[in-house]
């Protein structure tokens, strides 16, 4: 998707993918195949390279300052990246910029949570490993001192935080270039389904007007405080007594900001090229009252095309947008925009849709 954003500025992209079947494989012509942990495989790749850029946050942070010590320039930097690699690095650096977080700190055994619960409300409580995690792996919500021990199983730093009583999650989406530049997308909301987005509304119903504001202005502070360059995304916690607190951060186009693809006048991906290549970014503002993205997951259908015939037959409007993976069940295989002026409307419209590709509906 971030290539299919730089086509009509004539941008060519070079690939480092895993396997030829990665999504972003299957479209860009110039691919080499092979592992980004592997320090002379990055250097190798990088050479002819205008600017490296990122899908993920796992290349090792160790090897993108060996990068950029050969010249090469990386947004977003290491110095950035790594507070989306590493989640205690990056409740740390926004303890001390003064964003608002759950209470966390690092815990190193099973009696150390437990001493981390008594200290607040107790039980339950959030692990989460401070590297590698992803749509809800690598974070366990554990309920007793006995649960506590399968986290630290794997050798790893552990990070415990306090389970927040939230109403909802939100996301603000926010993208900053090299000479400072930055735009802000609408606060939204984002539904989550067994640790997975499920569901994202833009912008965040009944979102009062101030938080919003709050919201959008953390994010740019963030991506000004951490130097970050290209998108940011801003997860949050929208608590019950009003307030909002930070629970993920991701340097990259994101989920959340999918719908900007078809609902906002510049998308998330153009505007991530844009800022790595330090052009002036794009209006980040929506083009209908409301647009939702839902999330096509691998369901009862292999085989997705075929259903495409009544989906674009029942709704005209409808945009589809699948990645070319393997359908495997649970599997993120693309995501589906609508947009209008009802939100229940347009709610149901983007429901139906993904349910029928992926099988859990019928009719």
């Amino acid at each position: 998707m971030t290539h299919e954003a730089g086509i009509p500025l004539g941008i060519r992209f070079k690939l480092l993918s895993d396997t030829p079947q990665d999504s972003a494989a299957q479209v860009v012509g110039d691919v080499v195949v092979g592992d980004y942990r592997d320090l002379d495989t990055l250097r190798e790749f990088a050479r002819g390279c205008d600017v490296i850029t990122f899908d993920h946050e796992h290349v090792p942070t160790e090897h993108l300052r060996a990068l950029e010590a050969d010249g090469i320039p990386v947004r977003p930097g290491p110095d950035a990246l790594v507070h989306a690699q590493d989640k205690g690095v990056m409740r740390a650096k926004l303890d001390a910029i003064g964003v608002p977080c759950p209470r966390h700190r690092m815990v190193t055994d099973p009696q150390d949570v437990a001493a981390f619960a008594a200290e607040g409300e107790g039980f339950p409580v959030v692990l989460k490993t401070v590297r590698g995690g992803y749509d809800g792996k690598g974070v366990w919500v554990v309920d007793s001192v006995e649960e506590a021990a399968e986290p630290f199983k794997a050798g790893v730093p552990v990070l415990a935080e306090e389970k927040v009583d939230f109403v909802r999650e939100l996301a603000a989406n926010v993208v900053r270039s090299p000479h400072g530049q930055a735009v802000a997308y609408p606060v939204v909301e984002s539904r989550q389904v067994n640790g997975v987005c499920d569901t994202v509304i833009a912008p965040a119903p009944d979102l009062d007007e101030a938080l919003a504001l709050k919201a959008e202005e953390m994010a740019l502070n963030i991506a000004k405080e951490l130097g970050v360059v290209g998108h940011l995304a801003v997860e949050l916690f929208q608590t019950r007594d009003g307030r909002i607190l930070v629970n993920e951060l991701a340097m990259r186009p994101h989920n959340s900001g999918h719908w900007s693809m078809d609902g906002a006048i510049t998308s998330q991906f153009a505007n991530h090229v844009r800022a790595v290549l330090d052009l002036p970014l794009g209006d980040p503002r929506p083009r209908a009252k409301w647009t939702v993205m839902v999330n096509v997951l691998g369901g009862d259908y292999p085989d997705m095309y075929s259903a495409y015939l009544h989906c674009m037959a029942r709704d005209p409007q409808l945009k589809i947008h699948m990645y070319g993976k393997d359908v495997k069940p649970g599997r993120k295989v693309g995501h589906v925009n609508t947009y209008g002026d009802d939100l229940d409307d347009v709610l149901e419209r983007a429901r139906h849709a993904a349910g029928y590709l992926r099988g859990t509906i019928t009719e």
